[in-house]
């Protein structure tokens, strides 16, 4: 179970890291376009990935997150988010890599944006967290088709053909 962890937050970043250097890449203006989307554009989208990626770091760690929303009204500019991204999964690398398997199996308690109570194991936090920022990068994704240009190739056996395995 700690090997898949340290897969997933690995491949969670190295997915990041991709879709950061994509958004890098296109034309000035299009990362903040503003689009038919939940969160209308790109940057603002990505800085919903990194506001939930914050909160389950502090459940993780059972202290209190400070958000009261899932995204914030307003967004940094891009490498500014795309450095705070960044030493976000680096706390979950560094998170996985010190964990057993019997602390993956801990149930942790939280409380939701929300209010509602909840509890969940580590393990299926961070499940929670790659399946929720893959889902999210799949938005910016299909915002890059409006540019009109190719967004990166982020799947999963991508990552196990292209990345050299611990």
């Amino acid at each position: 179970m700690t090997q898949t962890a340290r897969m997933l937050t690995r491949y969670n970043a190295w997915s990041n890291k991709l879709m950061f250097d994509a958004v890098a890449a296109l034309p000035p203006g299009e990362a903040v376009k503003e689009r038919k989307s939940l969160f209308k554009n790109m940057l603002h989208t990505l800085n919903h990935n990194y506001v939930i990626d914050v909160i389950w770091q502090a459940h993780l760690e059972g202290r209190a997150h400070g958000y009261a929303a899932r995204n914030t009204a307003d967004y940094p500019p891009l490498a500014e988010l795309r450095e705070q991204q960044h030493a976000i999964d680096q706390w979950y690398i560094a998170w996985s890599d010190g964990l057993t398997d019997a602390a993956l199996d801990e149930r942790v308690n939280f409380t939701l944006i929300g209010g509602n109570a909840g509890a969940m194991t580590r393990n299926e936090i961070l499940l929670h967290v790659v399946n929720h920022t893959s889902y999210h990068r799949g938005f910016v994704c299909d915002m890059f088709f409006e540019v009109p240009a190719r967004p990166p190739t982020m799947d999963l056996p991508v990552f196990l053909r292209e990345v050299p395995r611990d």
